[in-house]
């Protein structure tokens, strides 16, 4: 079944769309907005003495040696700034996988953010906050008790999922929209696009289980910020962004948020077919 709106063009993508397109030249030019969007409101709460708080993907992750690198070469303290990252993947049981495993984006936030900061500027652990799947609801009260999420920051996945909301194509866009952070399953579509980009398609050592924070938080957040950049995105953003709101596209959803924006380098915004 044909849709219009994968026939938008490259020069026309953005008209008439139900969020904000921001075109960029470049996947490096995606990555350095988000990176400076982030630095730029931390400093920005730290001089009106305000905490800071992100929801934070991995995926997209080029933003972040690029607001690694701001951090140091400014010297801006984030010991006022949390952290929340949007999901983990699971073993079967539910427990976290391995923090040495390539696929663990616990692993990747230490790797590859935290341990690259200057420890007189990181912030503490205790708010480096993951969504726990021995109890899905301490990120949701974590995010209370703050007073809200700043920005939440992410990329759409194949079946425009944001996090690990998969469609449930029963609810309604009110049930989808009220989801809070759970365990749940991955959807064959996902584990099969994510083992080509991360594991050479090794789909039998995907896993199947994961723990994600929920769409009431993401769309909850004051900003929402989304990246896309692979080839696969150009028939997703078009989607998002054009497409009827429907739990079985729930990027869709982010169209009724008040600032939401999708930024789209040069291989995305290039029309799928």
């Amino acid at each position: 079944m044909d849709k219009a709106y994968y026939h938008i063009s490259e020069e026309a993508l953005g008209e008439g769309a139900k969020i904000p397109l921001v075109k960029m030249e470049s996947s490096a030019a995606v990555f350095r907005a988000m990176a400076d969007k982030m630095a730029d409101c931390i400093l920005a709460n730290n001089a009106a003495g305000k905490h800071t708080v992100f929801i934070c993907p991995v995926g997209p992750v080029g933003q972040y040696p690029l607001f690694v690198e701001r951090v140091n070469r400014e010297r801006i303290s984030l010991k006022n700034v949390w952290f929340l990252n949007m999901d983990e993947y699971l073993e079967d049981d539910d427990t976290y996988i391995d923090r040495s495993s390539p696929l663990s984006f616990r692993g990747f936030m230490d790797r590859v953010v935290y341990s690259q900061i200057d420890p007189e500027l990181v912030m503490p652990e205790n708010q480096r906050v993951f969504p726990d799947p021995a109890d899905p609801a301490h990120i949701d009260n974590v995010i209370e008790e703050l007073g809200g999420v700043d920005i939440a920051f992410g990329g759409i996945g194949i079946t425009g999922h944001l996090a690990f909301n998969e469609p449930q194509e029963e609810l309604s866009c009110a049930e989808f929209a009220a989801l809070p952070t759970r365990v749940r399953d991955i959807r064959p579509e996902t584990r099969a696009t994510n083992s080509v980009g991360d594991l050479g398609g090794a789909l039998e050592c995907m896993p199947k289980r994961c723990v994600t924070i929920g769409m009431k938080q993401i769309l909850g957040a004051r900003e929402v910020c989304l990246g896309v950049f692979r080839d696969w995105h150009r028939a997703v953003v078009r989607r998002a962004a054009y497409g009827e709101q429907t739990a079985e596209f729930p990027a869709t959803l982010a169209q009724n948020h008040p600032n939401a924006c999708i930024y789209i380098n040069d291989v995305a915004a290039k029309q799928p077919y």
